[in-house]
This record gives C-alpha cells, structure tokens and sequence, in this order.
C-alpha cells in the first residue's frame, strides 16, 4: 500500500459517505438559498462519484504529475457509461413505452386480482425478466418510468414506494441473468470464463425468476391492501394518441441494434445519433427525451469507473481469501459498497479459480446489486427517474438498504440453497 493507495481509498470512502449525506446537502439549500444551486447540486446523487472522481484527478496531478494523470483517465474504459445513457434515452421514448405498457397490460388480464394489484405484480415480475434480453438498464428505465407513471404519481405510502424499490433494484439484478449479455457483473466474466446463455439459463436463470417471482409475490401480498384499493389506471381522454405501429418498429430496431452493439462505442452511438434524427423529424410522437437525466447518470458511473480503478489493491487480494462459501456472503457485502460488475471483473483477473469460486463469487454479485444506488449499475437510472416521487426529491439510502434486505436473502437463499 502507498500513500497514493491509501488517498484514493480515502476519496473512495468519503465518495460512499457522500452518498448516504444527500439529503443533508438538499436541507442546507433551504438553510442557505445564497448557494442553494450549490447544494442541490451536490445532493444529486448521480452526481456524487463524477465529483469525487475530480478531486482524484486533481489528487493525482498534484501527487503523481500530470503525464500520469492524464494516462489513468485514458486509460479507463467509458463503454459502460455511454451504453447504459444511450439505451436508457431510447428505452424512455413513448413508443417504447407505449409498447412495453400494451404489453403488460395484455398479461395483467390474465391476473385475476383486484384494483392495480394484478398489473403491480406483472411489472414487477416481467420486466426484470425482459432484462435478460433488453439488458438491465433498459429494463430498469421501463420499470421506473412505468411505476412512476402509474403508481408513484398516486399518492402511494412511503412504505410501499421504499419496498416498491427495494424489490426493483433486486429483481433487475438478478433478472439478467438469463443470458450471458445483459448482467453487467456477468459481461465481466463470460468471456473470460466461456459461460454463454444455454450456461447462464441452466446455472443462473432459472434460479434468478424463482426469486424473482417470489419476491414480486411477497411485496404484493405484503401491501395487498393498498395496491387493491388503487383503481387500476386507464389512458386518459387527453393522453397521448397512439403511436404508428411503422415508428415502433424503427425504435425497437434502434433499441435492439444498440444491445447487440453494446461493447462497441463508435457503432452504438453512432446509432443513437440516428436515433436523435428519428425523433426530431417524428416529434409529435415523442415525449421530451430524458437527456438530463441519461447524462447525469453515465456521469456517476463514469466517476465510478475513475474512482473504482484504484481500488484494486485492497478489494482483490480480499476476494481471494476467502472460500468459495466466504465469497458468496463477502460478494453480496462488498457489493454494496462497490459496484458488482467490478467484484466480478477483479476475479476474472486471477487463473485457477474453481467452478465453485466462480459461481460464488458471481452469485453474491448479483445478490447484492439492490442494496445501494452504487451496487449495480442500472441503479442510478432507476433513482433519476423515480426520486421526484420522494420527500424533497431525495431518496434516502438507509430506506433503500432496508427494503432491499428481504428481497435480497430471497435472491440468496435461490442461488444458494440449489447450487
């Protein structure tokens, strides 16, 4: 351990501490309006790691110079933060959303249960699953903006939106895992380690959609009440007309040539210009494009790209301590401080792992990706969109860790017990 390893440790520490002190930023912008754009601003979750991740750079120019500096920044990969901001501006359009609501709708018939408590546990039943196949940042953005639209905009009990989004966080982590492209955590080590997707539904898959069901039956059943009496939401008189049938198409081939692209920047968002252009020339069939929030969310997981590659020293050598059994349980707990697709990625360094180690260490990954806004990396996406349904627009990290602690012994005792 250097000096340099312990500071950066140290900014990465503070980083974590920043992000359960949001709401205390969002307080001092009423105590001092003078600087009150200053405070929102650093009470924006999203924007927590892109800040410290600065004061790293300005850390490393000053300690380290700044040839080096400049080699560290480059030297990262960004393909993560621009494919979750792009899938997630084109996954949130109204023909997408449109698409995915008809969807839903058609399987809530078949639920025979009362008010919206049919149509609450389809959604959170089916689009984690369609994660597997859209990837989980797309996955997420349909769930968030759906919940949002249909559940959180009315008036719900905070217990319920906690729950709601504790439950979310975990089935969209675990959700992924039926194919070998959609799980950040997995993309890490598939590779690597020759799993594919017949690998992933036999190993993974069909342990992930026990919990997840399970979990989607548990919340429902837990908040029953509340979800009944809800009537279950029809289009308003002055919705939106529906979208041409022609302009889905060309936006699901959009959505689907960006996951198939997802490993080559230059083709995903050169497709995602295209994109733009669609909308632009179509724009009476869109909503506003959800820009702002897309970029401030690639900004955190760029900030943790920058940050997290400096922790290798200390979170490695941890890992391979342990026993295949320690892992699963320490993947879960450092996941929560660290996002999962980097717990996986450090182990695909080290050869000679066992079969056992890497189930393990995957498994626990994915477990824990629904404890904190920073475990998985469609997280932030899911708190851009959803946090204005909150006090104070601010969702509080300690509500978050609680509410996905049951969801998340569910998604442990499934990969666990059938291993």
């Amino acid at each position: 351990m250097s000096p340099f390893e312990l500071v950066c440790s140290l900014l990465f520490a503070l980083a974590i501490v920043h992000t359960f002190s949001t709401k205390y930023f969002e307080h001092l912008a009423h105590l001092q309006p003078r600087h009150a754009g200053l405070w929102h601003w650093l009470g924006e979750v999203e924007v927590v790691f892109g800040f410290w991740a600065l004061v790293l750079a300005l850390t490393m120019f000053f300690m380290l110079g700044s040839a080096q500096a400049i080699e560290y920044i480059d030297s990262r990969n960004y393909t993560e933060p621009m494919f979750v901001f792009a899938v997630m501006v084109i996954a949130a359009t109204r023909p997408i959303l449109q698409a995915a609501t008809a969807l839903l709708q058609w399987l809530a018939r078949a639920v025979p249960l009362g008010g919206s408590l049919g149509y609450y546990l389809v959604v959170m039943v089916m689009v984690p699953l369609m994660g597997s196949f859209i990837t989980e940042p797309a996955a997420m953005t349909l769930a968030a903006l759906i919940l949002g639209n249909r559940f959180f905009a009315r008036n719900l009990s905070a217990r319920l939106k906690y729950a709601t989004l504790g439950v979310l966080f975990v089935n969209i982590s675990v959700g992924g895992t039926l194919t070998a492209f959609a799980a950040p955590p997995v993309l890490m080590v598939a590779a690597q380690w020759g799993w594919d997707t017949s690998f992933m539904a036999s190993t993974f898959g069909w342990k992930a959609a026990i919990a997840v069901v399970v979990n989607a039956v548990g919340v429902s059943v837990w908040f029953r009440k509340e979800l009944a009496a809800l009537p279950l939401q029809t289009e308003a008189k002055d919705a939106a007309p529906a979208v041409p049938l022609s302009l889905v198409a060309v936006h699901l081939v959009f959505l689907v040539g960006v996951v198939v692209f997802a490993h080559h920047p230059p083709i995903f968002m050169g497709l995602f210009l295209f994109f733009l252009g669609i909308t632009h020339a179509y724009e009476h069939h869109q909503d506003k494009l959800i820009l702002k929030e897309g970029l401030l969310v690639a900004f955190f997981l760029a900030g943790l790209v920058v940050l997290g590659g400096q922790q290798q020293w200390w979170l490695q050598p941890l890992l391979m301590r342990m026993s295949s059994d320690l892992v699963f349980v320490g993947a879960i707990a450092l996941t929560a401080f660290t996002d999962n697709a980097a717990l996986t990625y450090l182990g695909s360094l080290v050869d000679g792992l066992s079969a056992s180690f890497k189930y393990a260490l995957v498994a626990g990954a994915v477990t824990g990706g629904g404890l904190t806004i920073i475990a998985n990396a469609p997280n932030p996406a899911g708190i851009a969109i959803l946090r204005q349904h909150f006090d104070e627009g601010v969702v509080h990290p300690m509500g978050l860790l609680l509410a996905a602690l049951p969801p998340t012994v569910v998604a442990a005792a499934a990969f666990w017990t059938f291993r």
